[in-house]
């Protein structure tokens, strides 16, 4: 039982810093840190010097002892921090000695685990702290900031409320079902569905755009061989990252680089150039490429400006994946950069016409805006196309005037997989699986 264990974890990153911090979250927190410290009375929220001692009553470290009281606590449970020098050994050993006290090593993710079981956080927001954690950008940062202050929460607690409300109105109608009161034909369970179900809409496409930012978006450079697929990405990453000559097919592996755009993070993969050939190795590096266009969101299409006719895969016009092609090496066709019918003409040599592309990428995305979006996951979009699964099941029976039992049906599933999402409906495989991501120590 989680009431039964205390346990303990350094929250700060390895290595060496000014400070580093050992947690504490149980009912023995306390009593552990009373043994570890040389106070005797410890006051809610206010910052006191101690030693940190060891066995025999030596100081291992000293610092700031914190302690918060529960059920006013990150966890909800008695909270002691110890912060003193950062550095592995230090750390280490007094994180040694709460376990020789009787706490137990945290697993990842078991401090927000417990504010998620003890009401302090929903499900959102405990996730919304991992991405705030492994943000790269200020608008991933922004983003989850703004889910773990229940952004996202609010308006899947506002459709809750509204779903809620109409399944009472349903419901009445069911029980009272001898009055002889037709509550579908009347319409007006028909005109509420329609307005959640848009709403719902709304909050998938901010959902998408959240989870975009949140995962970022994979691009492929794809094209014939000496196209400037590698210099395109030394371009975009603003580093030597490739090897680039004159020498047709050098890329044989892929290459990847993380960029950010406009606060949009971009894994960036370079591949090999698409062609028949007879060399082994090649072979391997195109069939390496092909494989990870099936997996792009977005493929870049380079061609050489002066070669003529666009050369493409046939193969990758039938993934119905989002193409810009790219006209490369405008520095020698002399053609001026810009956005053309069809394709971007630029220079990744010279950089002439980089920021064109940089921003057609952020539209073909889908990428319209970052400020107020708020974090979100591929198991939020799951479960809100879920509930707009039974919107529409359950609007089809309205409209046919089938029994409003089945109607309720459809409703009370959509009201399961919306609370899904912050989890006030969930099941303990997911919260093992989520929680298993974050650090130790948080």
């Amino acid at each position: 039982m989680l009431k039964d264990r205390t346990i303990a974890a350094i929250a700060t990153s390895t290595g060496i810093g000014g400070i580093g911090i050992v947690r504490l979250s149980g009912r023995e927190s306390l009593a552990i840190a009373q043994k570890m410290t040389r106070l005797t009375e410890f006051t809610p929220r206010m910052a006191q010097f101690s030693p940190f001692l060891d066995e025999s009553g030596t100081a291992i470290d000293e610092g700031v002892v914190l302690y918060f009281k529960g059920p006013n606590s990150f966890t909800g449970e008695d909270v002691v921090e110890l912060q003193g020098h950062g550095g592995v050994t230090v750390l280490s050993r007094v994180l040694a000695r709460a376990i020789e006290l009787g706490a137990e090593p945290a697993r990842r993710g078991e401090f927000s685990e417990r504010a998620f079981i003890n009401g302090k956080l929903d499900l959102v927001q405990a996730e919304a702290i991992h991405d705030l954690i492994i943000s790269e950008s200020e608008a991933q940062a922004k983003a989850a900031m703004n889910s773990l202050r229940g952004g996202f929460s609010k308006e899947v607690n506002g459709l809750l409320d509204t779903l809620v409300e109409l399944r009472v109105y349903i419901e009445a109608a069911i029980d009272f079902s001898e009055e002889d009161i037709d509550f579908i034909s009347d319409g007006n369970v028909l005109v509420r569905l329609e307005d959640l179900d848009q709403k719902v809409k709304t909050l998938l496409k901010n959902a998408g755009q959240g989870k975009l930012l949140t995962d970022g978006l994979q691009v492929v450079l794809a094209g014939r061989p000496n196209a400037g697929k590698s210099s395109l990405l030394n371009a975009l990453s603003g580093e030597e990252t490739a090897i680039v000559t004159e020498i047709e097919g050098t890329t044989r592996d892929l290459l990847r680089e993380r960029i950010v755009i406009d606060g949009m993070p971009l894994h960036i993969i370079d591949t090999a150039g698409l062609r028949e050939t007879d060399n082994i190795v090649e072979a391997e590096g195109i069939k390496r490429a092909k494989a990870a266009i099936k997996e792009a969101d977005l493929v870049l299409w380079l061609h050489d400006d002066e070669s003529g006719e666009r050369e493409i895969d046939p193969e990758l016009l039938e993934l119905n994946i989002p193409i810009l092609y790219i006209h490369n090496k405008i520095d020698l066709s002399e053609k001026k950069a810009g956005q053309y019918e069809d394709y971007i003409a630029m220079s990744a040599k010279t950089g002439d016409g980089l920021e064109i592309l940089k921003a057609a990428i952020l539209e073909v995305a889908g990428v319209t805006r970052t400020e107020g979006l708020f974090s979100a996951r591929e198991r939020h979009i799951f479960s809100l196309k879920a509930v707009l699964a039974h919107f529409e099941v359950a609007l089809e029976l309205i409209r046919a005037e089938h029994s409003i039992e089945l109607v309720a049906e459809e409703l009370r599933l959509a009201q399961s997989s919306l609370g899904e999402i912050t989890g006030e409906f969930t099941h303990d495989e997911l919260l093992g699986e989520i929680f298993s991501s974050f650090c130790v120590g948080k």
